[in-house]
């Protein structure tokens, strides 16, 4: 299932012919674009051009956003398995091949998933993501998710089961709603990372997390999801939650701010200022301190 609103029509292309190699055929598996009312492309044309009548086509009656979206992607699926695919990620050879050998070893997990490398707006790779050992073998160890998120949306698949029964995607997130959603599938139903890399998870200045690390609102979502979390999970440390966000803010700050992006800058040292506890605080002023007495 691909949710679109609004795509390039090159990434678009790449994330539907990544699929479509390695295609079973419509008897085994569903392919379907689910147009969020984009505005402003043709996004029926468009698939009709890549992929003729293989792939199905379906556009929302309003705009739902990010997790009505990808919701409604969850509603119109028909397989035992659900994959969302975003409309600018894509696949690499064997993915589909790979998690249905992982799922017949491991019939009892709800979530299946591979790394994904992390790639700009040309598809060069900048980073691939730790491995997350404690599952490879599978598991209800959701620890790796609490400070971090270790694993992509175009590399993760969850059985549709799980959504009927557990709920879909929380529409009170709008940053870390993937991450809430992969914690929970695992700690109730179990899940299984493999080390393979397998999917790309593009990272450009036009997608929608682009703007929300811009503009802080995902650091603001990701403390809402701490709430979440300091409920659900006993071994979460909430402090040390908190300070990882005040850490990346300015991090993030410093860095908009060497790029000449200085509306970023603020709207993310605000989020600083605003959250930052006072020991933080000091570390940074004694490494300021430490820098300016170099030579």
């Amino acid at each position: 299932m691909i949710p679109a609103y609004n795509p390039c029509a090159d990434h678009l292309e790449q994330a539907l012919r990544s699929v479509l190699v390695q295609d079973p055929g419509p008897e085994r598996m569903q392919i379907e674009v689910v147009d969020d009312c984009s505005p402003d492309v043709d996004v029926a044309a468009l698939v009709k051009s890549i992929a003729g009548g293989r792939i199905a086509f379906s556009r929302n009656a309003e705009n739902l956003g990010l997790a009505g979206g990808w919701n409604s992607c969850v509603d119109r699926a028909n397989g035992v398995w659900v994959h969302i695919l975003h409309q600018d990620d894509y696949l690499l050879p064997g993915f589909y091949e790979h998690l249905e050998q992982t799922q017949r070893a491991h019939p009892e997990v709800s979530l299946i998933a591979a790394r994904s490398f992390i790639v700009d707006n040309d598809g060069f790779i900048e980073r691939a993501p730790d491995r997350v050992r404690s599952l490879e073998n599978g598991g209800h160890d959701v620890q790796n998710f609490f400070y971090i998120n270790p694993i992509q949306c175009p590399g993760v698949v969850v059985r549709r089961s799980f959504y009927e029964q557990h709920g879909g995607f929380r529409t009170d997130l709008n940053f870390a709603l993937d991450l809430e959603f992969w914690a929970r599938c695992i700690s109730r139903c179990g899940g299984v990372i493999s080390p393979q890399i397998l999917a790309c998870y593009r990272v450009s200045d036009g997608n929608e997390t682009s703007r929300l690390i811009r503009s802080a609102e995902a650091l603001d979502d990701h403390l809402r999801m701490n709430r979440i979390f300091e409920v659900k999970y006993p071994d979460f440390d909430p402090k040390r939650a908190d300070r990882t966000l005040c850490r990346d803010a300015i991090t993030r700050a410093e860095s908009f701010a060497q790029c000449g992006d200085y509306s970023a800058a603020n709207a993310n040292l605000k989020f600083w200022r605003k959250h930052a506890p006072i020991t933080l605080r000091m570390e940074r002023l004694i490494r300021n301190i430490v820098r300016r007495a170099l030579p």
